[in-house]
C-alpha cells in the first residue's frame, strides 16, 4: 500500500487559514440559530396568545443573553476548537449540557437581578424545549460539514511533521489515516534503519539523520512533530526529542498497536508516577453513587404502586399450576458474583442445573397464566426485589442463567466485560430490539456488542432514556427479557 503524505503547500496553507476561522464561524452559528429559535418561539407565542407581535426590544434582549451566556460557557469549556468538531460522539450530549447550564445562570442572573417578570416565562420555558432539538441538530450539521472538509483537504486541525523508520510511519499512516482527522502532513523524514547504520557510525549517522530533519521541520513551521518509533527504543526516541526540542512545535509519540483497541487511554499522575490508562471502571464512584440511589428510590415507589398487582399475579399463579409462586435462578451479577433472580413462574419446569433450556415461542412449559405474564412483562416485576437488595439496577445488561453464561464465554470474545455493571431489568440491548430467545451465537453476539455499548458510553441519562423508551415502545414493554 503507498500514500502520497505530504499535501502541496497551497492546499495546506487555505486549510490551515480556514481554521483560524472556524471558532468564529461555530461561534456565530450557535448564536443565530439561538436567536432565531427565540424569536420564532416569542412571534408564535405572541400572535397565539394575544394577537399581536411581541416588543422587538424584549425578544431581542432575551435572545441575546441566552445566545450570549450559550457562547460563553461553550468558549469557557474550549469547544469552540476545531478538533471538537472532528469526531461526531458526544457532541450531541455536550451541547444539551451547555443550553441545560445556559438556561441556569439565565434564571440565576434574573433572579439576582430581580427582573424576573420582565420577560415571558411561558416564552423562556418555550424557548428552552425547541432548544434542545433546533441546537441537537445545527450542530450535528456543524459537525458533519467540518468532517467532510477536514477530510477533504479543505480544513487542516493541525500541520504535522512525521519522523520515524519508513516501516514505522508507514504503519502509522495506515492504521490511523490522519487526514481524516483534519491533520496535514507538511513532511516526513526518515531514520536510517538499524542494518544500515551498522555499516558505519551509527550514532554519528542517527545525528546526521535527525539534523536533516530539523532542519527541513524549521522550515516547514509545522504545529506538531510526531515520532514513530516503538516505544521500547528509548535511546532514539530521546535523540529525537532532544532534537526537536529545539523547536517551537508539540513533539507526540505515535500510539503503539494496543491502544487502538481503546477508546481513550489516559495518562493518569499519581504523585511522582504517570501511567498509561487503557480503560477505567465504567462507573466512578459517584456515578454509582448516583445509579444506586435511582435504583433503590424507584424500585420502592414502583412496588408500591403495583403491589395491588403482584398480589393478583401471585394468586393467578398459584390457581393457574402447581408450584411455587416465584421462580429463582442463579444468574451471574456485577463481577461474575453469583444471586439468585426472582421472577414470577411462568412455566411447569424450574429448571436451575448445569443445563436449561431455553424457551422458545410456542414453548409448551408455558402456562396459560405464564404466557400472558411473558406477553407484558409482568413476570420481571419481582425483579424489583433483587434491584433494592443491590444484586441488579433498573437498567443494565441482561442476566442471563450460568449455563448460558458459562457456553456463551467460552464462544464469544470479552462476554464477562458485560459483568463490569450490575445487570438489569431491561437494558440497551433490549430496546434496541435484541430481546428474547438467543437460540444462536449470532444473536447473542449482536446482543453483548450493544450490551458493551452501554458499558462504554453510560451516562444517568442515558439510562433514563432507556426506561423511557422500556416504557413507551410498546413492543420493548411486552418483549424485553
Amino acid at each position: 500500500m503507498t500514500f502520497n503524505l505530504t499535501a502541496g503547500a497551497a492546499t495546506v496553507d487555505r486549510a490551515n487559514a480556514w481554521r483560524h476561522w472556524l471558532g468564529l464561524v461555530t461561534a456565530a452559528t450557535d448564536a443565530l440559530i439561538i436567536l432565531a429559535t427565540v424569536g420564532l418561539v416569542s412571534l408564535v407565542y405572541h400572535l397565539q396568545a394575544y394577537g399581536e407581535i411581541p416588543g422587538k426590544e424584549t425578544t431581542l434582549e432575551l435572545a441575546t443573553m441566552l445566545a450570549s451566556i450559550f457562547g460563553f460557557i461553550n468558549a469557557m469549556r474550549g469547544r469552540y476548537q476545531i478538533a471538537n468538531y472532528l469526531a461526531t460522539k458526544g457532541q450531541i450530549a455536550s451541547a444539551f449540557a451547555v443550553w441545560n447550564g445556559t438556561m441556569v445562570a439565565f434564571i440565576a442572573i434574573l433572579f439576582l437581578t430581580k427582573t424576573v417578570e420582565h420577560y415571558s416565562r411561558a416564552v423562556i420555558l418555550a424557548s428552552y424545549l425547541a432548544g434542545v432539538p433546533v441546537i441537537a441538530l445545527a450542530r450535528s450539521a456543524v459537525v458533519r460539514t467540518v468532517s467532510i472538509a477536514s477530510k477533504t483537504g479543505r480544513i487542516t486541525s493541525e500541520r504535522v511533521f512525521l519522523i520515524g523508520r519508513e516501516p514505522d510511519v508507514m504503519s502509522f499512516v495506515s492504521r490511523h489515516q490522519p487526514w481524516n482527522i483534519g491533520f496535514a502532513i507538511v513532511d516526513v523524514a526518515f531514520l536510517r534503519s538499524g542494518d544500515e547504520r551498522r555499516i558505519n557510525d551509527p550514532a554519528a549517522a542517527l545525528a546526521a539523520d535527525l539534523a536533516n530533519a530539523v532542519a527541513t521541520c524549521r522550515t516547514k513551521r509545522p504545529d506538531s512533530v510526531f515520532i514513530a518509533l516503538p516505544w521500547s527504543d528509548q535511546e532514539t526516541i530521546d535523540a529525537c526529542v532532544d532534537a526537536f526540542m529545539t523547536l517551537p512545535v508539540a513533539i507526540h509519540l505515535t500510539p503503539e498497536k494496543i491502544m487502538d483497541r481503546f477508546e481513550t487511554p489516559h495518562i493518569v499522575r499519581t504523585g511522582s508516577l504517570s501511567s498509561l490508562r487503557l480503560t477505567r471502571p465504567a462507573l466512578s464512584l459517584t456515578e454509582v453513587a448516583l445509579k444506586r440511589v435511582f435504583d433503590v428510590v424507584s424500585a420502592s415507589l414502583i412496588l408500591i404502586l403495583t403491589s395491588p398487582l403482584l398480589l393478583i399475579v401471585g394468586a393467578a399463579i398459584r390457581l393457574d399450576s402447581p408450584g411455587p409462586i416465584l421462580f429463582r435462578q442463579r444468574r451471574y451479577g456485577f463481577n461474575q458474583q453469583a444471586f439468585r433472580i426472582f421472577k414470577f413462574r411462568t412455566m411447569t419446569t424450574t429448571d436451575d442445573g448445569n443445563v436449561i433450556v431455553q424457551a422458545t415461542r410456542n414453548d409448551a412449559r408455558i402456562t396459560r397464566i405464564g404466557r400472558m405474564l411473558r406477553r407484558y412483562s409482568l413476570d420481571e416485576l419481582p425483579q424489583l426485589l433483587n434491584v433494592i437488595a443491590g444484586q441488579m439496577s433498573l437498567v443494565g445488561p441482561r442476566p442471563h442463567a450460568l449455563a448460558h453464561d458459562q457456553e456463551f464465554e467460552r464462544k464469544i470474545a470479552l462476554y464477562a466485560r458485560r459483568h463490569n455493571v450490575k445487570p438489569g431489568i431491561t437494558g440497551w440491548a433490549q430496546v434496541n430490539g435484541l430481546r428474547g430467545e438467543t437460540d444462536t451465537d449470532d444473536k447473542m453476539a449482536k446482543r453483548i456488542a450493544f450490551d458493551h455499548w452501554y458499558i462504554d458510553n453510560w451516562s444517568f441519562w442515558l439510562d433514563i432514556a432507556i426506561l423511557f423508551r422500556t416504557v413507551l415502545s410498546k413492543k420493548a414493554f411486552m418483549n424485553a427479557g
